[in-house]
């Protein structure tokens, strides 16, 4: 069971964007960062556990070419191995700042030559690989960059072509994770990189220094917004309210859970599964391997409504998962619940 806590107030609003929250968690200095777009802005806040906002930050859109002000599409903290980056993707281009957003240390302007007079361009889906940060493009592109353990060489070192529509989301999972769950002879099949499209279609990646695509999942014809990996399962969130969990290096499907009654906005895990729908709920489910057949099993946990609100985003705000956060459509606070 989880308990509403105090709520951290914003500036503005949360923006009616797919995963509009990022979470950072500094046990160090018992803080959380917190990410939120609105518009051409992203708010970054500071929090003490209690809920109390210490510092507050905003970060402004690129201009780059174009005569109207870009809008921002997602802001994300990338966990590397030897240091954190946040990147903020825009329909200009794909800016990576130190993990307090103090200093830019990277510009990567999109380049709208092979788009049509009708298409809108963006760059939406960003998650960290290794020492790989991976952005997804509205052409269905994926780039992925190479990222040095300090400073700012910062490499487009491949650009994944899996999709014909633009990228939603993607996510990541340490291959060393998979390692134990899979049998010597499989395990250079091991799938760490999930990217999912506006048509529902999911590619499966294995991470290196060449990219390879292990698998395609065909959509059903609803967008699917919101992707995570867990134990070489993907768990994908899709327009209809669905949940559905996939073996990811085949593609084989697990389970298929009608979790909400509108579409999904966000995913996480932490280590449960956490989904958010506009239909103005977030559940929690358990997320289990039967020992004998090593099929995947799932329990309802919790559901909470967050009455007259647009969700937009949720995050667990730590890695046990006893706390979570949520943002909605034009609400000036993140909701805060905790585990009591």
């Amino acid at each position: 069971m989880f308990r509403r806590e105090r709520s951290i107030p914003l500036r503005g609003s949360a923006a009616a964007l797919c995963n509009n929250l990022s979470v950072l968690q500094l046990p160090v200095r018992n803080l959380t960062h917190f990410g939120v777009v609105h518009g051409p802005s992203a708010q970054l806040l500071s929090a003490a556990p209690e809920g109390v906002p210490l510092a507050q930050r905003q970060l402004q859109a690129k201009e780059g070419a174009g005569v109207s002000p870009p809008l921002i599409t997602q802001v994300h903290w990338c966990v590397l191995p030897f240091r954190v980056l946040l990147v903020l993707t825009s329909h200009r281009g794909i800016q990576m700042y130190e993990s307090d957003g103090s200093v830019m240390v990277y510009w990567h302007a999109l380049d709208a030559g092979d788009a049509s007079l009708v298409q809108a361009v963006f760059a939406r889906g960003i998650a960290a690989s290794g020492h790989f940060i991976c952005v997804g493009m509205w052409s269905g592109r994926v780039l992925v960059f190479d990222i040095p353990a300090k400073g700012s060489n910062i490499v487009l070192s491949e650009e994944l072509a899996g999709h014909q529509t633009p990228v939603t989301d993607i996510a990541t999972e340490p291959a060393q994770g998979q390692l134990d769950c899979k049998p010597l002879e499989n395990r250079d099949c091991i799938a760490d990189v999930v990217t999912a499209d506006d048509s529902g279609l999911l590619c499966v990646w294995r991470s290196g220094p060449e990219f390879k695509l292990l698998t395609r999942i065909p959509g059903f014809g609803v967008p699917c917004p919101s992707v995570q990996l867990w134990q070489g399962t993907i768990a994908a969130g899709y327009g209809n309210g669905q949940v559905r969990l996939y073996e990811a290096s085949t593609g084989t499907l697990h389970v298929q859970i009608d979790a909400h009654a509108r579409a999904i906005c966000a995913l996480d895990l932490a280590p449960e599964l956490l989904s958010a729908a506009e239909d103005t709920f977030v559940h929690i489910w358990k997320l289990s391997r039967s020992p004998e057949g090593g099929y995947v099993e799932v329990e309802h946990c919790h559901g909470e409504c967050v009455p007259d609100t647009q969700v937009c985003g949720a995050r667990f705000c730590d890695p046990s998962g006893s706390s979570f956060a949520v943002t909605g459509y034009d609400l000036a606070e993140i909701l805060r619940f905790s585990s009591m």
